[in-house]
């Protein structure tokens, strides 16, 4: 086994060996006072930038110094939303710190960001909302989420406390022989010293001398005798009786039995069949299931309003049915769909993977006819679904027929155009073209 120490004189200490020693004495953050203008980022609402503040910050065990403003660039806007984050990335290989800015998965959720124990590692400044098609990040779409390194523990006397304290730095104070902290205003012991003439509540005296207390006068909600006599509760005075007791059933008193210790007459039974088990019968047929409509609800069913509703299910497995009315709707705005992103779909033939539930494996359908997400994803990412963790799952068949309205519009536009042409070009052969002559 091998023993290793340093830093000593005319010895050679690594990047590495330095950011292993000072990552024990100092986490990695932004060296500020909590909420401090350290390394803030903030919207430049004119461009898809941001700004960072001026600041200094310890990432594993590496120090970086910014002295001005910096603007950083967020890359251009996806159809779908997406969440980006702003960074300070070391990268050891290339011996830097520099701002930077982890994209996200438009749909998705907030990327992880890589921290490596030798490699790259990078800590987190800000998340960036960027919105569907946008030209800037507006304030309200970043949010903060820079961490602090903590304050110094030191000791001092009253008049040697710290010129210039951090918020929340703690220091033993040998001049009180106390604990205290720097609320950001003034200095707090973390267990002041309370004064017994501050105490609220308290006795006279410590300990309360011995007394006595007057059954009559003093005492409440006393028994009329102490021990109370024998005597009985109706079940409708105990707090959840029914569960425990029961009145017998011809009783009008305070005769008690236990639950289940008593019989019921069937003439003292109400909403029973006539007969018991019931006679066999049958149902009329307005309310017997029929697929007559095309669908198994009861016949004759009439829906709600003029129509029947789509349904979806969100990612709890909740159902609601979609809606496509203007009140609903906001912010809208023409959609810019590549008609050749429509052909680029291929349609695919599938068999279902086998499921397996409490030890019973169930062979999975084949032949499917349908479409992959991913290869969707390639051209229509506005299609596809992704679960909680980000991962494509499912597709919007139901949105497939709007994304084929630019293709059908584009082929109309050249149906339109190909019979103008037609008809020109008739128009302009015609007098070159002798009528027929019967008699030649």
């Amino acid at each position: 086994m091998a023993l290793t120490a340093y830093p000593f004189d005319d010895q050679d200490t690594t990047e590495t060996e330095y950011s292993r020693l000072f990552r024990e004495l100092q986490d990695s953050g932004v060296a500020d006072s909590n909420g401090g203008p350290g390394f803030a980022v903030s919207a430049n609402a004119s461009a898809m930038t941001v700004r960072v503040q001026a600041g200094f910050a310890i990432v594993r065990g590496h120090a970086v110094l910014s002295t001005g403003v910096e603007t950083v660039l967020i890359p251009a806007a996806d159809p779908a939303a997406r969440i980006d984050r702003v960074v300070l990335r070391l990268d050891p290989s290339l011996d830097s710190i520099v701002l930077a800015v982890v994209k996200g998965t438009p749909s998705g959720g907030v990327p992880a960001l890589t921290q490596t124990d030798t490699g790259v590692y990078e800590l987190g400044l800000a998340r960036v909302t960027v919105d569907p098609s946008v030209g800037s990040i507006s304030a309200d779409k970043v949010f903060d989420e820079r961490p602090f390194v903590g304050s110094r523990v030191g000791a001092w006397t009253t008049a040697t406390r710290p010129v210039n304290p951090r918020l929340a730095q703690l220091g033993f104070n040998t001049s009180l022989l106390s604990w205290e902290y720097w609320t950001g205003t003034g200095w707090t012991g973390i267990a002041p010293t309370v004064e017994w003439t501050s105490v609220a509540g308290k006795p006279a005296a410590f300990t309360p001398v011995p007394h006595q207390h007057d059954w009559n006068a003093e005492v409440t909600g006393k028994p009329g005798t102490f021990p109370p006599t024998g005597h009985p509760h109706n079940a409708a005075d105990l707090d959840n009786g029914t569960v425990a007791f029961a009145r017998l059933p011809t009783g009008t008193g305070s005769a008690q039995v236990a639950a289940g210790n008593h019989a019921h007459a069937w003439g003292a039974i109400t909403g029973k069949p006539g007969t018991f088990p019931p006679s066999s019968h049958s149902h009329a047929a307005p309310t017997t299931v029929s697929r007559a409509n095309g669908s198994d609800r009861v016949h004759g069913n009439s829906p709600a309003g003029s129509g029947w509703y789509s349904v979806w299910v969100d990612g709890n497995h909740n159902f609601c049915h979609n809606t496509s009315s203007i009140r609903y709707k906001r912010n809208v705005r023409d959609a810019a769909l590549d008609p050749n992103a429509v052909l680029a779909l291929q349609p695919r033939v599938y068999d279902r993977r086998d499921t397996t539930d409490d030890g019973v494996t169930t062979p999975g359908r084949t032949d499917e006819f349908g479409l992959i997400a991913e290869e969707v994803a390639e051209h229509l990412p506005q299609l596809v679904i992704h679960d909680e963790h980000g991962q494509i799952d499912a597709l919007r068949y139901d949105l497939l027929a709007v994304a084929m309205i630019p293709l059908l519009r584009r082929q109309q536009d050249r149906i339109a155009d190909l019979e103008r042409r037609l008809d020109q070009l008739i128009e302009d052969l015609a007098p070159c073209v002798a009528p027929w002559d019967d008699s030649e």
